[in-house]
C-alpha cells in the first residue's frame, strides 16, 4: 500500500497537476489498519452486528447447523450485515479447536422448565459452523471469547481451568474485602471466577488461544469481551503488588492501605483516597492496554488482515473501576476526570490498537435520544468524542435485560426502531445484544424497520 501510494505522489509532482495535487490531502481517517474496510454490505458503508451469545444460544446451536443456519438466515434478512460468535463463554472453556483448553461440555440456559444444562454431544466445529453459514447466507462472523475469566459458577455448578486444575489455582484473582485480601475461589458464590490479568502466564495463555483462533479461515475478525479486571477490588495478590513497586520504582510500606481501602466503589469515591490510589489506577490501564498491544501482535502475526476489536461498556466515567482506558492516547483524561485519572493515564488509552470497538449503550428503552452517558444516543456520540477516529466505533442496545426486560413489546419494538436511527446517527455502526432476545419477542421486524429507515433516509 505504501509503495502504490508514493508511485502516486511522484506521479503527481511530475505532472504538477493542481486539482491531482489536491486530491492527495487526504483525510486522517482515509488511513487504515491492515484490512480494514467497511465493505459488509455494498447498499451502504455502516455495519449492524448482531451479538449471539454462547450460554442463551446453546439450546439452540450447540447440535444443529441446520438451526444455526436458519437464525442467521433470520439475522441477515433483518439487515444486519455481522455476527459476533461467542465461543469462549465464562466457564473459559471453548467452542473452537484449540489444544490450550478444553472444548465446552454443557452450559447453563433458561428453559421453558426453568435454568436447565444443555449439553453438547455434537463432534463438529462450531466456530466453524457459523463461518459456513454465515458465508451462505451473506454474513461476515466474528469471534468473541470472554478474556480474564477462568471458570463459572451457577446453580448448577461449577465449570472452568480454574476448578479442574490445582497448578492454575494462582491465577485467580485476589480481591480486596472487608475481612482482607482474598481469592476468588474463596470467597465463593456464583459469576464468573477471573484471573489476575497482571499475570504474564494469564496473558500468554490467552494469546496462544488468540492465534489459534486468529487461524481460522473465513473468520472476519476477534472481539476481546471481558478484557478487564474483574472490578476495583481486583487484583491485591502480592504478585500484583510486586509489579505495582516495579512500576512505580520503589516499595511501598503500607499495603494495600495506601493504595485502596476496602469497599470503595467506582462513582462513589470518598472526597479523599490515599496516597497511590491514583498511580494504582493508572497502573492497571498499563497492564490492560500492554497485554491488547501483545493480543493484537499474536492475532495478526497469523492473519494480518484480520480484524481485531474489543467490547466495553459505554459508561466510560466509572469504567476506571475495572482497569480499562479504551479511549484514545489523544483523549486527555484527567482533564475531564481530575479525581481519578493522572495526567499520564491518556498514554494508556488502547483505542489506537483496535480495528473496532463495540459500544453496550446499554440504556433503557425511554432514554433512546440524548447526549449524555445512560442514553443510547448519549453513550455512541461520548464514544466516538474519546475514540477520535483511532477504531471504528460501533454501538447500540442490550434490548432483553433491565428495563427493556419489564418494558411492553410496544415500547420496546419502537425503542428498537429509534434505536437504529440514533446510533448511527452519531457513530460507525450498529450494535444490539443478543439475538435470543429477537428470537424470543420475535422483534426481528422491529431491527428490520430501523435499518431500512436509516438506508432510506440515506438514500434520499
Amino acid at each position: 500500500m505504501e509503495n502504490q501510494k508514493i508511485k502516486m505522489i511522484r506521479l503527481f509532482f511530475i505532472m504538477l497537476v493542481p486539482l491531482m495535487l489536491s486530491s492527495m490531502s487526504c483525510d486522517k481517517n482515509d488511513e487504515t489498519k491492515p484490512g480494514w474496510e467497511w465493505d459488509d454490505n455494498e447498499e451502504d458503508s455502516k455495519p449492524r452486528v448482531l451479538w449471539i451469545d454462547a450460554a442463551a444460544n446453546f439450546i439452540d446451536f450447540a447440535n444443529s447447523k441446520d438451526n444455526i443456519l436458519r437464525d442467521l438466515q433470520l439475522a441477515k434478512d433483518a439487515g444486519f450485515t455481522s455476527v459476533v460468535v461467542d465461543v469462549r463463554p465464562t466457564t473459559g472453556d471453548v467452542l473452537f479447536n484449540t489444544d490450550v483448553v478444553e472444548q465446552v461440555q454443557w452450559l447453563g440456559a433458561w428453559l421453558t422448565e426453568g435454568y436447565s444444562k444443555v449439553e453438547r454431544t455434537a463432534t463438529w466445529d462450531y466456530l466453524q459452523a457459523f463461518i459456513d453459514a454465515g458465508d451462505e447466507v451473506g454474513l461476515k462472523v466474528y469471534a468473541g471469547i470472554n478474556t480474564m475469566v477462568g471458570g463459572n459458577t451457577t446453580s448448577l455448578g461449577s465449570e472452568g481451568v480454574l476448578f479442574r486444575d490445582q497448578e492454575k489455582e494462582e491465577w485467580a484473582t485476589q480481591l480486596l474485602t472487608e475481612t482482607g485480601i482474598k481469592s476468588t475461589m474463596e470467597i465463593g458464590g456464583t459469576g464468573a471466577k477471573f484471573f489476575n490479568p497482571v499475570r504474564d502466564d494469564v496473558q500468554n495463555y490467552i494469546c496462544d488461544m488468540l492465534e489459534d483462533l486468529a487461524a481460522y479461515e473465513g473468520l472476519e475478525g476477534i472481539i476481546l469481551d471481558r478484557g478487564r479486571f474483574d472490578g476495583l477490588d481486583s487484583d491485591f495478590s502480592s504478585y500484583t503488588k510486586d509489579k505495582f513497586e516495579n512500576y512505580l520504582g520503589y516499595s511501598i510500606q503500607n499495603f494495600p492501605e495506601d493504595v485502596m481501602a476496602a469497599g470503595t466503589k467506582p462513582g462513589n469515591l470518598p472526597s479523599s483516597t490515599p496516597e497511590y490510589f491514583k498511580k494504582w489506577l493508572e497502573f492497571r490501564v498499563m497492564v490492560m492496554h500492554d497485554f491488547f498491544e501483545k493480543a493484537a501482535e499474536r492475532v495478526r502475526s497469523v492473519n494480518p488482515d484480520i480484524k481485531f476489536g474489543v467490547y466495553v461498556g459505554g459508561w466510560y466515567s466509572t469504567y476506571y473501576g475495572v482497569g480499562v482506558n479504551w479511549a484514545s492516547p489523544d483523549y486527555n483524561t484527567a482533564s475531564d476526570y481530575p479525581a481519578w485519572a493522572t495526567s499520564e493515564y491518556d498514554n494508556y488509552g488502547y483505542a489506537d490498537i483496535m480495528d473496532i470497538i463495540l459500544i453496550g449503550a446499554y440504556a433503557s428503552p425511554t432514554r433512546v435520544y440524548g447526549t449524555t452517558e445512560w442514553t443510547i444516543q448519549g453513550f455512541c456520540s461520548q464514544a466516538m468524542d474519546k475514540i477520535k477516529g483511532d477504531a471504528a466505533v460501533v454501538g447500540g442496545p442490550d434490548v432483553g435485560n433491565g428495563e427493556w426486560a419489564t418494558a411492553g413489546d410496544e415500547v420496546t419494538d419502537n425503542a428498537i426502531i429509534e434505536s437504529v436511527d440514533a446510533v448511527m446517527d452519531v457513530c460507525d455502526g450498529y450494535f444490539l445484544f443478543d439475538m435470543i432476545h429477537l428470537k424470543q419477542k420475535d422483534q426481528w421486524d422491529a431491527v428490520k424497520e430501523g435499518i431500512d429507515n436509516v438506508i432510506s433516509n440515506e438514500e434520499n
